[in-house]
């Protein structure tokens, strides 16, 4: 919230996300958790709502049984849509005929969103959406929006304006995800997994990072309420050499300033910070470990470079690059295989040594660490 947090400027970055809803683009938003998605939905639908009908829902908490059928998901989906447009400058009696009783299946909601969105600029926003991602109701709805969208290119139907979808996983892979899963079974019709249901989307190739410019924007707004008399051009870029631009490890290095370190805006101040962001559990870390430990080659993978200092060319086209891409472990660097942030590095580094050390306690790991100039952390870890 711009008016009670402080907060980098992406003003930029959501300018260019409006082009592509006002060029009638669906698109998905395929970020690492606590990569900024929610938040930069927020700010787009703000900057959207001079000009369209915003409509922003969540699959987060709407639980396995919104999905266990077309009729139950049909329902549900209006019921989202019809909630979240009480906040929206619309008629009552709209708003209240997004509930339809007799759209129980895709093609009775498939006529029913004609009938609503026809002669209007409506923007669909779903959060979290591969929450449901093993779901073979939800793969009939995105195949309903594509075709609905293909219709209105030719002129034969009334759709949504955009559809953004915003998630960690691509929804354009979801069946094959599905299928390796032992969840879906594609019916000989599909044309196994090649006809993506949505393959309709553009490329979202917004960088949602923040370079060390848009951190200052954020130092900035804070230096002239506290005045610290920090040099905001260095701080900014010392955050941005551990985190990459990661937002939630820039956002908690400046919290622990602040809150924690008796706003120390100092280089010796932020290493203490990155020391407690290192020593603590949160949310994201958890996720970090489970999805290391949940996929063995995309562990081995980045203990063969972190821990082996091995050099990997790096392939996008390799499923576990991919993955370590999509989860925000893994950067291109000048085409080799990267840790994407040195908080990652180190973090990951004390992991698997204090896991090899656990389960093979005499075994002497000489392992590398690349810390590229950065200032010493005084980490536990060591080569």
């Amino acid at each position: 919230m711009p008016e009670e947090d402080y907060m980098v400027d992406i003003g930029s970055k959501i300018d260019q996300i409006k082009k592509l809803v006002d060029n009638r683009c669906y698109f998905t938003i395929n970020r690492a958790r606590q990569y900024g998605k929610t938040t930069t939905l927020a700010c787009l639908e703000r900057k959207l709502r001079d000009d369209y009908i915003v409509v922003s829902i969540s699959f987060e908490g709407i639980g396995d049984e919104g999905f266990e059928s077309p009729e139950f998901f049909c329902r549900t989906f209006m019921e989202l849509i019809q909630e979240s447009l009480e906040f929206v400058d619309v008629p009552n009696d709209y708003r209240e005929s997004w509930v339809d009783g007799s759209s129980i299946t895709f093609r009775g909601l498939s006529r029913h969103l004609t009938s609503m969105c026809r002669d209007k600029k409506i923007v669909l926003m779903i959060d979290e959406v591969d929450k449901t991602s093993n779901n073979r109701t939800f793969i009939h709805f995105l195949g309903m929006l594509r075709d609905k969208f293909l219709a209105r290119k030719n002129g034969k139907d009334h759709t949504f304006h955009s559809v953004i979808l915003a998630g960690v996983y691509d929804i354009k892979n979801i069946k094959l995800k599905m299928v390796n899963a032992g969840t879906y079974t594609p019916a000989p019709e599909e044309n196994r997994l090649f006809n993506s249901p949505w393959n309709i989307a553009v490329n979202f190739n917004v960088d949602m990072s923040f370079n060390p410019t848009e951190i200052a924007s954020m130092l900035l707004a804070y230096e002239s309420d506290h005045h610290t008399g920090m040099d905001i051009t260095t701080i900014a870029q010392e955050v941005y050499n551990y985190t990459s631009g990661y937002p939630f490890l820039v956002s908690r290095i400046c919290q622990c300033l602040d809150e924690e370190l008796g706003k120390n805006w100092t280089l010796d101040g932020v290493q203490e910070a990155v020391k407690i962001l290192l020593d603590e559990k949160n949310t994201l870390f958890d996720d970090v470990f489970k999805n290391l430990e949940a996929y063995k080659e995309l562990y081995d993978l980045i203990y063969s470079v972190l821990i082996l200092g091995e050099q990997r060319n790096y392939v996008i086209d390799d499923p576990f690059i991919e993955l370590g891409a999509t989860f925000g472990f893994l950067k291109n660097n000048n085409g080799k295989v990267a840790i994407a942030n040195k908080i990652f590095e180190v973090r990951m580094a004390n992991y698997f040594i204090s896991k090899e050390s656990r389960n093979n306690p005499d075994k002497q790991i000489t392992g590398v660490l690349q810390y590229n100039g950065q200032r010493n952390l005084d980490s536990k870890t060591a080569p």
